[in-house]
C-alpha cells in the first residue's frame, strides 16, 4: 500500500467529521457566502476538527476572497496556507499552488536533533523510524538513549539500534540524561556521523523541574558539539487535540522548537490540530504518522495532506 493511500485512510475520521458538518462543498463560492447556513456549517466543521477559532476566521476570509469558483477548491487552498509557517505561506501566495512551491525532503539543519514530548507519545519508536528514513537516504545515524528514567527505555532503543545497524550511546538506568547526551554528541563529532537523534524522557509539560532538565541537556550538547542541537523536534499525539497544543507551547518556552512530528492521525477526527500548531508556534510540521509501521511516518507536505484529507488525487508530475 502506497503512502498516499495510507494517508487517505488515516485521515478518514477527520474527513468524515468535515463532510458531515460542512454541508455541500461543491457549491459556488459566491453563492455559498450568500447563505448564512452554509458559512455557519463550514465554520462549525473547522472548529469541530480542532482547527481553532482564530485560524477558522482566517480560512473563511481566504475562501471568500478566493479566485476559485468551487467551494472545496477554495477551502483546500486556504487550509494549505494555514499549514505553512509565515515564510512558506508567502511563497505559496507568490508562486501559487504549484509543484514548484512544494516542500522538498526534510533535512535537519545540523547534525544533532533532540526529540522531546510528554509520556506515551512514542518518542523512542519515532526515533527508530527517523533513523530508518534517513539511512534510506544515505545518511549515517546514531542514537542517544537519553531517557534514563523509564524502565528499559535504553534497552528498547538499543534493540532498534541493533535491528537497524545504528550505534546507540547509553548510560546507566536512572543516570544523568545530560551525561548521555554529552557523550553521544562528543562521539558523533569524533566519528563524523551525519545525524544524532537524542531521545529524552517523557515529561509532563507542567513539571517545571523536568522542563529545566531539558534546557540542561541542550546546553551540554552545545558544549560537546558547538552549535548543536540545531533542531529540537516535538513528538505530539494527534489524539490529544487542543491539549496537545498546550503541551507544545510549554515545550517551546522551555527549549525553542524547530519542528513538530504529529503521530496517530489515523486515530482521531481532530486532524485539524496541525493548523493551530503551525500558526501559534510558528514552526513547521516535519513529519506525520498514520500507523505503526516504519513507513507510516513520512515528511509532511501541506498540499499532499490537504488533498488526502479531501480524498483528491494529486496530479501526476506534482
Amino acid at each position: 500500500m502506497s503512502w498516499l493511500t495510507r494517508l487517505r485512510e488515516g485521515l478518514s475520521k477527520t474527513r468524515k467529521q468535515l463532510n458531515e458538518a460542512a454541508g455541500d462543498l461543491s457549491t459556488d463560492v459566491r453563492e455559498a457566502f450568500t447563505r448564512l447556513d452554509t458559512v455557519e456549517d463550514l465554520e462549525y466543521a473547522l472548529i469541530a476538527a480542532d482547527v481553532g477559532r482564530a485560524a477558522t476566521e482566517e480560512i473563511l476570509e481566504d475562501v471568500k476572497a478566493s479566485d476559485r469558483r468551487n467551494l472545496q477548491e477554495a477551502l483546500m487552498d486556504a487550509l494549505t496556507l494555514q499549514l505553512e509557517p509565515d515564510a512558506r505561506r508567502a511563497q505559496f501566495r507568490r508562486l501559487g499552488f504549484t509543484p514548484d512551491a512544494r516542500r522538498a525532503v526534510v533535512d535537519p539543519r545540523g547534525h544533532v536533533v533532540m526529540i522531546v514530548g510528554v509520556n506515551g507519545v512514542g518518542k523512542t519508536t519515532t526515533i527508530a523510524k527517523l533513523g530508518e528514513y534517513y539511512m534510506s537516504r544515505g545518511k549515517s545515524v546514531m542514537f542517544a538513549a537519553g531517557d534514563t528514567f523509564r524502565a528499559a527505555a535504553g534497552a528498547q532503543l538499543a534493540v532498534w539500534g541493533e535491528r537497524l545497524g545504528v550505534p546507540v550511546v547509553q548510560g546507566p538506568e536512572g543516570g544523568d540524561p545530560a551525561a548521555v547526551a554529552y557523550d553521544a554528541a562528543t562521539a558523533r563529532a569524533a566519528r563524523g556521523t551525519d545525524l544524532l537523534f537524542v531521545d529524552t524522557a517523557g515529561r509532563l509539560h507542567t513539571k517545571h523541574n523536568l522542563m529545566e532538565e531539558l534546557k540542561k541537556v541542550r546546553r551540554v550538547i552545545d558544549k560537546a558539539d558547538p552549535g548543536e542541537p540545531a533542531d529540537v523536534w516535538l513528538v505530539l499525539d494527534a489524539v490529544t487535540g487542543q491539549n496537545g497544543l498546550a503541551q507544545a507551547k510549554k515545550f517551546h518556552e522551555a527549549t525553542p522548537l524547530t519542528g513538530v512530528i504529529v503521530t496517530k492521525l489515523d486515530g482521531t477526527a481532530k486532524g485539524g490540530i496541525l493548523i493551530p500548531i503551525v500558526r501559534e508556534l510558528g514552526v513547521p510540521i516535519k513529519f506525520i504518522g498514520v500507523g505503526e509501521g516504519a513507513h507510516d511516518l513520512q515528511p509532511f507536505d501541506s498540499q499532499e495532506f490537504v488533498r488526502a484529507l479531501f480524498d483528491v488525487e494529486i496530479p501526476r508530475g506534482s
